[in-house]
């Protein structure tokens, strides 16, 4: 290894190789960037479900990371349980939420830090920040967190959600970073109000994609199963479906498909390996959403294709500009339906939003505009 290469720890708790969620294709981007620019990244995650040692080792294969460690998957229960989890976060004054660890991964942490040096490490969510708070093993690293998003608006629904006890937590965690990445411009400057640490807008990077094929799909939803985008869904088919043309043809990718009723000109699609094809067809996308916090990646995706998108007002939350960007915006299903129409029939206002799409993505989300942000945060000349 280079002395002047950036040696990275790279904490994240999911399988960034399943790209049928936003957040994975985040972290993906980032690790593709650390790739590019050459840096020695060794990549941390959470045994369960789903995320193994086994199929990470395409990460390695790939050339993203050098090493791979997963935190155990460790029964609960017992007196290790009780003394070295249950016990101190009763005592601690930090709301359970934001504490994620669980038996035995601390100590594996620990182990991964004691064994190498690190002039950076990255702690994907707030939740997770505790795995490095005053940790004695860190040495010289420097500490930055990638919120994704603000949890306690996340952890509303909690029986246990007090805002004050939440937000203050929240905030206490990340001022203790030397580094915080908001993914939103809203996000970006509500942890500015509240923190001291360095705050940096680090959108999603995205690929510019412009593929010219039969476009086989009039309207594309993606979207994850969640209670946010369950909303949306039950919003969109029941009041919005029901006064577009019947012989418009609607992709619904993602497991959120499983809450929406079958039709003839339904297609529905649980995983794909990757979304570039299916955006490729599309002619117009959509985004309802009434909740939720941070930027759509879905959004973003749909612009770098230069697509027109019809959302609702959350669908451009973490946006710079709210207009002239490529979406059209309205909580209302006639106006909704309308833009809808407009964009598959008016085919100068279909290539108006289309050129928007294009033009914000490049100023805002192209690979090489966050790539020098991030490159002024390494350091890299």
């Amino acid at each position: 290894m280079n002395k002047d290469t950036k040696k990275i720890l790279f904490f994240y708790p999911e399988n960034p190789l399943q790209l049928h969620q936003g957040n994975n294709a985040r972290a993906l981007a980032l690790l593709k960037y650390f790739r590019e620019r050459e840096f020695e990244v060794d990549f941390v995650g959470e045994q369960k479900e789903g995320i193994s040692l086994s199929e990470l080792e395409s990460l390695k294969n790939l050339g993203f990371v050098n090493n791979c460690w997963l935190l155990p998957d460790t029964k609960s229960g017992g007196l290790k349980y009780l003394f070295q989890v249950s016990l101190p976060k009763k005592m601690s004054k930090i709301p359970k939420a934001f504490d994620r660890r669980k038996l035995g991964h601390q100590q594996a942490f620990n182990e991964i830090l004691k064994g190498n040096n690190y002039d950076f490490v990255v702690i994907s969510y707030s939740c997770w920040i505790p795995l490095i708070l005053n940790n004695p093993h860190l040495k010289d690293s420097q500490i930055i967190v990638d919120t994704h998003d603000l949890l306690t608006s996340q952890f509303k629904s909690y029986k246990s959600f007090e805002l004050g006890s939440f937000f203050s937590a929240e905030m206490q965690l990340l001022d203790a970073m030397d580094r915080v990445w908001a993914i939103s411009i809203e996000e970006k400057y509500l942890f500015e109000q509240f923190l001291s640490s360095k705050v940096d807008l680090v959108p999603h990077i995205q690929q510019k994609n412009e593929f010219h094929v039969e476009k086989s799909i009039d309207i594309l939803y993606v979207a994850s199963d969640n209670e946010h985008n369950r909303i949306g869904a039950r919003w969109f088919f029941d009041h919005v479906y029901p006064m577009l043309s019947n012989d418009l043809k609607i992709t619904v990718v993602g497991k959120v498909g499983d809450f929406i009723s079958d039709g003839d000109q339904i297609k529905k699609i649980r995983y794909v390996e990757d979304l570039t094809e299916v955006y490729a067809q599309a002619r117009v996308v959509i985004c309802p959403m009434f909740s939720g916090t941070g930027l759509k990646i879905k959004v973003v995706e749909a612009l770098s294709h230069g697509l027109p998108v019809v959302c609702n007002e959350r669908g451009v939350d973490g946006l710079i500009n709210k207009t002239r960007n490529g979406c059209l915006v309205t909580n209302s299903p006639t106006k909704f339906s309308g833009f809808i129409d407009k964009l598959l029939n008016d085919i100068d206002f279909y290539k108006e939003h289309s050129s928007l799409a294009h033009s914000f993505f490049d100023e805002q989300f192209s690979k090489e505009q966050v790539y020098s942000k991030l490159d002024s945060i390494f350091e890299i000349e």
